[in-house]
């Protein structure tokens, strides 16, 4: 039985898939459940002009503040499905930071989507899940969006 599962997500179909799930397990085994975004550092493209540090700043706010909305509605609905369940921003790259909160927050569990990308999407994009699994402390459960 797992205590605590660990909800990495990237608001996209893949992660609806996997936070339903998520939830699902959540609630048969009482556990509490642990949603987690990562922003990606802006790195400004070379070539495309100066951006100030104001600007940088405000784009930086901009993305918080959307990622935190997206994080808000998701913990609103594990409320609605009675599961315990408390939101995590963090910054810096997404295998690394998950793998690393999974250990600090001794998660038993992690339910995340994968887009299921082959060939030179993969190799390009490259796979958080497939990292994940390959570090990860703990069992990872990957779901397949639509």
């Amino acid at each position: 039985m797992a205590r605590r599962i660990l909800h990495p997500t990237d608001f996209s179909g893949a992660s609806r898939a996997a936070f339903r799930k998520a939830i699902e397990m959540a609630k048969s085994s009482r556990a509490e459940l642990l949603l987690v975004h990562v922003l990606s550092p802006i790195v400004p493209v070379a070539g495309e002009g100066y951006v100030s540090p104001k600007m940088y700043d405000e784009i930086a706010a901009s993305t918080r503040a959307w990622a935190q909305k997206q994080l808000d509605n998701l913990l609103a609905q594990a409320k609605k499905a009675r599961v315990r369940a408390k939101g995590f921003l963090l910054e810096g790259v997404a295998h690394e930071q998950i793998v690393r909160f999974a250990k600090s927050k001794r998660v038993d569990l992690v339910v995340m989507g994968t887009h299921g990308r082959t060939g030179l999407a993969k190799l390009f994009v490259g796979s958080v899940a497939a990292r994940v699994v390959a570090a990860a402390p703990c069992p990872v459960l990957t779901v397949r969006g639509k």
